[in-house]
């Protein structure tokens, strides 16, 4: 789902220095170097592989001294950038830019860490401290004038004389990045400009607090008389949930989406479903010190303040301006065009399932908590398909090896398992692999994979990259990372994975393969568009469904057969199926999310606001938005998808039009010459080219909605 250390991480990154988070940067001038270096945290990495983090030396007391020093020391990068009198050129303005921040976006590595994966109430308390005086940080540097100056006069100039494409390109974005941050603006309006980032900072950091709260707070425990319908590894896992929460002999349902969906699937315990679900969508919503509803009214005042500053007339305006979808009239368009033909799709699941139950002589009507429980129900009947017998083929470590492969047959790529203990993890479920080029044997990176599910690591899954690939000041290994919540087996048991959570595994391991081909010069340029950054990772979900993968990594988890024939056919049958709930869901809390930033928040009720614009959208009333508004992460614990969760769907329309591209080849989903043309145009070049343009080299032509409609079981043309 996420591309980059963390939401709030993100934040901090792209205001910083408008460049990566991995940059290289010269000495600062007058610095001692043991001063530079006194923090572990601030230490340049050691060991192989070009240096990677001391994750064995990460200290939380550590934290807030480092990210002290290393503000200092960023701003004195910026001030041998301000204080130069030479007149502005790329060289000594642009480049030293990209250098910039190197000591600080160590940190941030591990900051992200303890954020994402580690968090303690001890590192919140420090998160929440330190929210604001990083905001005022980056106001000094997005609002330095003199630095703001030095690249306009770089990017007037270019207009005049261009400079070589890439460069040409990282002055846009630097440019284009402070002018939309206020650098323009006067004396006074920069100064309430900083202050909303730090209240709004604040408010960031609360809110994902609230949630994580809240993921650890509610816990449905289990006895045996409670396990109806749950499979074998299921109850061993949650078995083992109990025992390290220190219940043994119980089992224990945490509040994360790992450990819910399959509850809520497949258990025959109605009421203990209702009160999982409950748990798990009011999360930020109890009416209590961790609901985040006031801290939603108050981020969405500020934004719209703030971008007023700006001369725009909502948030949503000023954020689209740069991205494919270029203002929110677009990005609508497209969610309008599917929306009927998703809920229309749900009305039918749901009278398939209603249907289920009366003649089960169930005596229900089918609510939101029932909706997984009776789709099983329907798959079976529809399509003699369980997803507990496809479940019994997907393993996790199968499923790794299946993603490997796939890496070698479009990148050329080789991943061998690195020795614990030569280099430095932050947990010991996470384990690292080298990738290299198979034919040259060039070195390219370490991937990092952390699949397990724990106190404090916050939910859902990501990837990651502690250092990005650049050309501009030497080349560096790529370090990149994937983020799961799988729930963690019993000793010497499988981890079995529902097909949607391989699909996500696939996707995530998208990012990272998107992360190790970058051939960028520099650092700016591994950035992304968000309605397109997607797209690649969302692509290579298609491979999961290939016959190569299925036919040697699907295998039973006890006897290592292949899935049979029969049953790959029933799954491709019904690669449909449930599609109305999936769609409706994500779409539900995408045009809420754009819907909430076009509103006028001056009074705004957001719990009343979501439902009285659901209830407009004629949203089925079995189902709720996959992200429900207080716990919308995305949108509300920073700014990397607010008004932007539609890029998935905007980043699918190019996802479905390119499989076709790949369909329609010889050689189908591993024809060379196509993926040739995936890494070349639609992967390598990262944020070097503007995205349609490389579309439309990879396809010759732009992508069409009709291919997303037809992969999702929908007429084409919705009514």
């Amino acid at each position: 789902m996420h591309i980059s250390k963390t939401l709030q991480t993100v934040v901090i990154c792209s205001l910083i220095t408008i460049s990566s988070c991995n940059k290289k940067k010269e000495t600062v001038e007058n610095t001692p170097p043991e001063e530079k270096i006194s923090n572990e945290l601030l230490a340049e990495w050691t060991g192989p592989y070009s240096g990677t983090p001391a994750f064995d030396k990460m200290n939380i007391v550590d934290i807030k001294p480092a990210l002290e020093k290393g503000m200092e020391l960023n701003l004195a990068d910026i001030n041998a950038i301000t204080s130069n009198t030479d007149a502005p050129t790329f060289e000594n303005t642009i480049v030293p830019l990209e250098k910039s921040g190197q000591e600080l976006n160590r940190v941030f590595t591990y900051y992200g860490i303890l954020s994402s994966n580690m968090s303690s109430p001890e590192f919140r308390k420090i998160q929440k401290e330190m929210a604001p005086k990083l905001s005022d940080f980056r106001s000094k540097i997005s609002q330095n004038e003199i630095l703001f100056q030095r690249i306009k006069t770089v990017y007037d100039n270019a207009q005049k004389q261009p400079l070589e494409a890439d460069q040409q390109r990282v002055v846009q974005l630097t440019y284009e990045q402070f002018a939309m941050n206020g650098a323009e603006l006067n004396i006074e309006k920069k100064k309430r400009y900083a202050e909303i980032n730090k209240e709004l900072s604040e408010l960031y950091t609360n809110f994902s607090n609230n949630i994580l709260a809240d993921e650890e707070g509610y816990i449905t425990y289990l006895t045996k008389e409670q396990l109806g319908g749950l499979s074998e590894p299921l109850i061993k896992a949650y078995g083992k949930a109990a025992a390290d929460k220190g219940e043994e002999g119980k089992y224990a349902v945490t509040n994360t989406r790992s450990s819910m969906d399959p509850f809520l699937k497949y258990s025959t315990e109605r009421e203990l479903r209702e009160q999982v679900w409950k748990n798990y969508y009011s999360r930020g919503d109890n009416g209590d010190d961790k609901d985040n509803n006031e801290n939603i009214a108050k981020i969405l005042k500020l934004r719209k303040e703030r971008v007023a500053l700006l001369g725009y007339d909502n948030y949503a305006d000023w954020r689209l301006q740069n991205r494919m979808a270029k203002n929110p009239e677009n990005a609508m368009k497209l969610m309008n065009a599917v929306w009927p033909a998703a809920i229309a799709r749900v009305k039918e699941e749901v009278s398939d399932m209603q249907a289920v139950a009366d003649a089960n002589k169930d005596n229900i009507t089918i609510e939101p908590w029932d909706y997984r429980y009776y789709a099983e129900k329907v798959r079976k009947k529809k399509y003699d398909l369980d997803s507990d017998e496809v479940k019994q083929y997907l393993q996790l470590d199968k499923l790794r090896e299946a993603m490997f492969f796939v890496a070698g047959e479009l990148f050329n790529y080789e991943f061998t398992t690195v020795a614990k203990g030569t280099v430095p993890v932050f947990h010991e479920d996470v384990n690292v692999w080298e990738v290299k080029d198979k034919t040259s044997g060039e070195h390219i990176g370490l991937w990092y994979l952390d699949p397990f599910a724990r106190t404090g690591k916050r939910s859902g899954a990501w990837a990651t990259t502690y250092r990005s690939h650049t050309t501009f000041d030497g080349k560096k290994t790529v370090l990149a990372s994937n983020n799961s919540n799988f729930v963690k087996p019993a000793p010497g048991e499988p981890v079995l994975v529902s097909w949607d959570d391989a699909t996500t595994f696939f996707h995530e391991f998208g990012h990272a393969l998107h992360f190790f081909s970058s051939e960028v010069r520099y650092p700016t340029l591994n950035g992304g568009v968000r309605d397109y950054t997607e797209f690649q990772s969302q692509l290579l979900e298609r491979w999961l469904s290939t016959d190569k993968v299925i036919d040697n990594y699907l295998v039973h988890y006890k006897t290592g057969a292949p899935m049979p024939k029969e049953l790959v056919a029933k799954v491709k049958k019904a690669a449909t199926f449930n599609q109305g709930f999936a769609t409706t869901e994500y779409l539900a809390s995408a045009l809420m999310d754009m819907k909430f930033h076009l509103a006028d928040p001056a009074n705004i009720d957001v719990d009343r606001f979501e439902k009285e614009t659901l209830a407009e959208l004629n949203m089925p009333k079995e189902l709720v938005m996959r992200h429900r508004t207080p716990h919308f992460g995305h949108v509300f614990s920073g700014e990397g998808y607010a008004t932007a969760y539609y890029g998935y769907m905007w980043a699918d329309v190019l996802t479905s039009d390119a499989a076709e591209a790949f369909a329609e080849a010889p050689d189908g989903f591993y024809d060379k010459d196509v993926a040739a043309k995936l890494v070349k145009y639609l992967f390598a070049p990262r944020n070097a080219m503007d995205p349609a343009e490389a579309y439309r080299l990879f396809r010759g032509r732009d992508a069409k909605i009709e291919a997303l409609m037809k992969d999702r079981g929908f007429p084409t043309t919705a009514k």
